[in-house]
């Protein structure tokens, strides 16, 4: 049985994945490994600790991290699997300049989850390669955009307990 991803479960998800700390929190045991005990709030010394005590919290109810005795705080299945969909939307925002030309990491992640979040629109007035949301309006680049969000629809399939989760930075 498929389950179907609603644009309300789209919209939540991207409300509960686009938290910082959470994306930092993921990148972060993705790109290097299991966080030691106690090592948080060293590792992401620019976030407030409330925050990422919240966010690991969080990212536990999820199922996207676990602690693994001896190592930390490690990626489950779901969390690894989130690393590569953050992986694949920053891509796909460096590859597009979006939100501009310039931007860190974890602003492209936001941005492409809130431009996945938004109902399709039409070509835009200004610039007819770029439709009015801002996506690329040439037909590989469309392609390139229903992929995305494609894989991204597939996660939440696979992990629908995101949609019944409230937003992580509203308790912090």
């Amino acid at each position: 049985m498929t389950t179907s991803v609603t644009t309300t479960d789209v919209q939540h998800a991207q409300t509960v994945l686009s938290s910082p700390a959470l994306i930092r929190l993921i990148s972060e045991i993705d790109d290097n490994g299991p966080l030691p005990p106690r090592a948080l709030t060293r590792t992401l010394a620019d976030v407030p600790e409330e925050h990422l005590r919240h966010c690991a919290d969080q990212a536990r109810a999820l199922g996207l991290v676990h602690v693994q005795p001896g190592a930390g705080l490690s990626l489950t299945a779901s969390g690894e699997e989130l690393a590569d969909v953050y992986d694949a939307l920053a891509r796909w925002a460096r590859r597009h300049s979006y939100p501009a030309p310039v931007c860190d990491f974890t602003g492209r992640i936001q941005h492409t989850l809130a431009l996945l979040a938004q109902p399709p629109a039409g070509p835009s007035k200004g610039d007819p390669r770029r439709r009015a949301d801002g996506v690329p309006g040439s037909a590989e680049d469309g392609a390139d955009f229903v992929r995305l969000s494609r894989l991204f629809q597939e996660w939440l399939r696979t992990n629908p307990q995101v949609v019944g989760v409230a937003d992580p930075e509203a308790a912090a």
